[in-house]
């Protein structure tokens, strides 16, 4: 904001990528789903997959009518289910597919960070955090994989966070499972590559989202960690939105088993 209280243009490292209805470079519209759709990131992945031209299922136990209400037609399939259940996860997914006739991408976007000091940990603490972070995307992989091999192209995209690198001290359930998650993409992608399938991480920084507000980025946080970036700018859900998208692209089919850290320059990785 200027000093006479005029909103300012957005400096040019924040410009949005293009939120038209644009297909991907060659025309092909894909079937994305977008696990933790209902707010925070996974609402603005599918927002953009949509607006991409491609169709959305997402996949969340919280109401996703904010999400379908930015999303024109019938582009957007909300789905309820838990990511963490097994029989859920594979109705969802077969749900996603029946409707759109096939998947292509995967966002696995889901997860929780509670800021918890290690010592207060409890066992069943640990457990849930592993549930959700590091259970769901092996969950929604592989109920997903017969459809991507099936299409003979596929994006796997896990969301991770930059922690894994930095190693917050009070953090360290979440970032060990964020951690797992970068050795399942490694992984993964080996054993996909000669399907036509490529997956991939994204770590972003704490980004401006309600959940970080209340949690990590609460009493000073985004202060805290604002200082340690090159960039001097709290990450907001747009920063990470032409790195999906370019993830997901028809022209990444050579992009695999990478963790692109996007987090203003804090973890330079």
């Amino acid at each position: 904001m200027s000093e006479n209280g005029a909103l300012s243009a957005p400096p040019r490292w924040r410009t949005l990528p293009s939120m038209t209805m644009t297909p991907s470079l060659n025309g092909t519209q894909r079937v994305a789903l977008v696990t933790g759709a209902a707010g925070g990131l996974g609402r603005e992945f599918a927002i953009a997959l949509a607006a991409r031209g491609h169709r959305v299922a997402g996949l969340d136990l919280a109401d996703m009518s904010g999400t379908a209400e930015r999303i024109p037609g019938d582009r957007f399939l909300p789905v309820r289910a838990d990511v963490t259940d097994p029989d859920e996860v594979g109705a969802a997914v077969e749900e996603a597919a029946a409707r759109f006739g096939a998947l292509h991408i995967v966002v696995n976007n889901a997860g929780i960070y509670p800021p918890i000091p290690f010592e207060k940990t409890t066992l069943e603490d640990w457990r849930r955090i592993m549930r959700v972070n590091l259970d769901g995307p092996f969950l929604v992989s592989r109920a997903a994989l017969p459809h991507l091999r099936s299409a003979g192209w596929g994006r796997i995209v896990n969301i991770v966070s930059a922690v894994v690198f930095l190693g917050p001290p009070d953090l360290v359930a979440y970032t060990t499972s964020k951690a797992g998650l970068v050795g399942f993409t490694r992984a993964l992608a080996s054993a996909v590559g000669s399907d036509g399938i490529t997956v991939n991480a994204i770590a972003p920084g704490l980004t401006r989202t309600a959940t970080a507000a209340r949690t990590t980025g609460a009493d000073g946080g985004f202060d805290r960690v604002r200082a340690l970036q090159v960039v001097p700018a709290t990450e907001e859900p747009r920063d990470l939105l032409s790195t999906l998208l370019y993830v997901v692209d028809e022209g990444s089919g050579f992009l695999t088993g990478q963790t692109i850290n996007v987090d203003g320059g804090s973890a330079k990785h």
